[in-house]
């Protein structure tokens, strides 16, 4: 639906060019299909922030990890971070061990961005800026709530469409 959508808006903004008229209506028409094959565009091509993202539901049961720390290699680092902030951000109220969970974790972000943003080469990454954001939202939500309430669904959706942006970055390198 939306590739017929788009195949139609290009051929009505081509079609102009091809007609013969007076110089005003063809400037006024030029004007409505260039505005209308943007906003067609803007339209039926969702962006990163906008892409359908399947939150899942809050789960009690999860594996404490044993790997908090840094290894000082960005790549590693940034994937155990985002990995053991996947896995707060999907705890339930009442989880085993949440707060301890929750102290260690805050600990490792605070470390992981004390530590990368100080190197040029890995601070202007898009996923360490996209990782500092998220960092950011959970470390606001654990200084205002603590460490024994589960985040929000609206600020939950928002750190998973963050963490499948960061997945992405991870892999190409970026």
């Amino acid at each position: 639906m939306k590739t017929q959508l788009l195949l139609v808006a290009a051929v009505a903004s081509t079609a102009g060019a091809f007609s013969v008229s007076n110089e005003q209506t063809c400037a006024r028409r030029q004007f409505l299909q260039t505005a209308s094959t943007a906003a067609a565009s803007a339209v039926l091509f969702p962006t990163v922030a906008s892409a359908e993202i399947i939150v899942p539901e809050q789960s009690k049961e999860y594996e404490f990890p044993s790997d908090w720390g840094l290894t000082y290699n960005y790549d590693n680092d940034a994937a155990r971070v985002r990995a053991h902030m996947v896995t707060a951000t999907g705890l339930a109220k009442g989880s085993d061990r949440m707060e301890d969970f929750g102290k260690n974790l805050k600990k490792e972000m605070i470390d992981f961005v004390s530590y990368y943003r100080r190197f040029p080469q890995v601070a202007g990454k898009p996923s360490f800026s996209t990782l500092y954001t998220s960092i950011n939202v959970l470390a606001g939500h654990y200084t205002s709530y603590g460490y024994k309430y589960p985040l929000p669904e609206k600020r939950r959706k928002r750190l998973y469409q963050e963490y499948a942006e960061i997945e992405k970055s991870l892999k190409r390198n970026r």
